[in-house]
């Protein structure tokens, strides 16, 4: 029954991205179908095979490492402020951010990273039926970050039609920075999380595509990455250490504020209608859980959980995913875990629209015109990656 369900939420999704396509005689279908069809293939191999759980593994235990070395450090800054085995997230979460910041920058100062991304996009652009430059964009958000990936095309931000500049936003509102994958896997299990990363990379080309189709002349497919002012290796280390660490001072204040604010009107509402502003929004995403393939008996604190993370960010749901998941089944953490995996909130709305700007003011008031469409279309992204882990689950 629960394939039924979740095929059919599969269908939904596509129709709810061609509703609200820009174009929809210039659908290409073939490459949509291809796309699903490798969605699913590389679910199950990710997930019921001993090939995926060996590369599963591997990357889930030197993730590990990279955070036991990180751990290191905040120990030496830090250590003695937390009580002896306490798990304090701004310290054992957020802090690995700056050390794994460093770990992307050495990479990426040894051309390691920048080849490949460049390969990895040229393949995907074989599949996918797009653009190199989309493809190459899409491997570097999820690598990179959604802000600095912007940095690495800046000299094509202008040159740009409507239309690609929405793929390449979209693209990185769907993927995560590799830097804070670490985190993620704190909370969630790590097959998911790398799960979620690879299906998710597939899925913003899918809907993409529906929401926003376009022809590519051959001329303007062309990946000019702005090579940045060659800095010396501890120049470029210091920065990439500085940048790490506003970004998990940057989450944590964001945290602050999101968990504050939602305890503030959770107690409102309880007050007033006797259930709480979480539980009000997972009886309106319940349904949505529920095509998803979450059974109908839990969709409504998965919604809830899935409502927090669009309206606040994915940090504030994972920790109140973390505070219930015990009660829920083993598919539903699966699903659920799947879908938390990325930028697709509201505020990355603000954010992607500021990195761009900041680089090109008019393009940057272009984003801001489509920002509701970028967010419905990243969402329906996450909706899609997790409708493929229930159907191979």
């Amino acid at each position: 029954m629960h394939y039924f369900i979740s095929v059919a939420g599969l269908i939904i999704v596509l129709i709810l991205a061609w509703l609200a396509s820009s174009d929809k005689k210039k659908i290409k279908y073939r490459p949509v179908l291809i796309m699903i069809v490798v969605q699913i293939v590389l679910g199950l191999l990710l997930l019921k095979t001993s090939i995926g759980e060996f590369l599963i593994k591997g990357f889930a235990n030197s993730f590990a490492k990279l955070l036991g070395y990180a751990n290191e450090g905040t120990n030496f800054i830090f250590g003695g402020m937390a009580n002896e085995g306490a798990h304090t997230f701004f310290l054992f979460v957020l802090m690995p951010i700056v050390f794994m910041s460093a770990i992307i920058g050495i990479l990426q100062y040894y051309k390691i990273l920048p080849f490949i991304i460049k390969y990895i996009g040229l393949v995907l652009s074989k599949v996918n039926g797009m653009g190199k430059l989309e493809s190459y964009n899409a491997v570097a958000a999820a690598i990179v970050g959604q802000n600095e990936v912007f940095i690495s095309v800046k000299n094509q931000l202008g040159l740009l039609s409507k239309q690609r500049l929405y793929t390449l936003c979209a693209s990185a509102m769907s993927t995560v920075s590799m830097s804070i994958v670490g985190s993620y896997m704190t909370m969630l299990e790590p097959r998911y999380v790398v799960a979620a990363l690879i299906l998710n990379l597939f899925g913003g080309f899918i809907i993409a595509s529906i929401i926003n189709p376009y022809e590519v002349k051959p001329e303007e497919d062309i990946v000019e990455v702005q090579e940045q002012e060659k800095l010396t290796f501890f120049e470029m280390l210091g920065e990439y250490i500085m940048d790490g660490f506003k970004v998990a001072v940057v989450v944590g204040v964001m945290l602050i504020g999101f968990v504050g604010l939602i305890a503030l009107i959770n107690g409102v509402f309880a007050g007033i209608f006797g259930i709480s502003f979480q539980q009000t929004l997972g009886y309106g995403f319940a349904p949505i859980a529920f095509v998803m393939g979450v059974p109908w008996n839990e969709a409504v604190r998965a919604g809830s959980i899935m409502a927090t993370k669009l309206v606040a960010n994915e940090f504030v749901a994972m920790l109140d995913f973390v505070k219930i998941k015990d009660g829920f089944s083993d598919r539903t953490t699966a699903i659920v875990s799947v879908f938390l995996i990325s930028f697709a909130n509201f505020g990355s709305i603000g954010t992607i629209v500021g990195a761009v700007k900041g680089l090109n003011e008019k393009q940057g008031n272009v984003v801001a015109r489509f920002g509701l469409k970028l967010l419905y279309g990243a969402t329906l992204v996450s909706v899609l990656s997790a409708i493929v882990i229930g159907i191979v689950f």
